[in-house]
């Protein structure tokens, strides 16, 4: 794990349950001074292993219900196609996720939006724009069982 050692743990499962906790308070949950804190996360995202900060949001209240998890299978693996599909879904807000994958398809996206009108109207007016994309398959969202953003830290 990086040369993380075990302060550097606790200082990033501190941060990824609370990303506004205070250096006071972190230098207290781990038993050094306020200084040495900060300085170990200014040098954790200095290397890159802090990206950056985030609000997580409850999407019921923002009226984005429905999760869709949608397989794409491109026309062909070629360059140009590839470059031209992951240029065009960077366009839209509601892929939240994109994968590029080996298998049976060829990227899975995770989709969020209102409801299935919302959807339908994202499929037709945005991503069937595409030219590459030969198929898509959509898996929906019944509930959500599991949801987590931060990493063990344990290890």
């Amino acid at each position: 794990m990086e040369n993380l050692d075990l302060i550097d743990r606790k200082i990033l499962g501190l941060l990824q349950n609370n990303a506004r906790i205070t250096m006071k308070e972190i230098a207290a949950a781990t038993g050094i001074s306020t200084t040495p804190a900060y300085e170990r996360v200014k040098r954790m995202e200095r290397q890159g292993i802090i990206k950056g900060y985030v609000t997580l949001l409850d999407k019921e209240r923002i009226n984005r219900q429905l999760t869709v998890f949608c397989q794409v299978t491109l026309k062909s693996h070629s360059k140009p196609d590839i470059v031209k599909f992951e240029k065009h879904i960077f366009q839209f807000s509601e892929i939240m996720e994109c994968y590029h994958t080996a298998g049976s398809f060829d990227y899975l996206l995770k989709i969020m939006v209102a409801d299935m009108d919302a959807y339908q109207k994202f499929i037709m007016e945005k991503l069937a724009e595409t030219e590459a994309m030969a198929h898509f398959q959509s898996v929906f969202v019944m509930g959500d069982v599991k949801v987590e953003t931060a990493f063990a830290m344990s290890e």
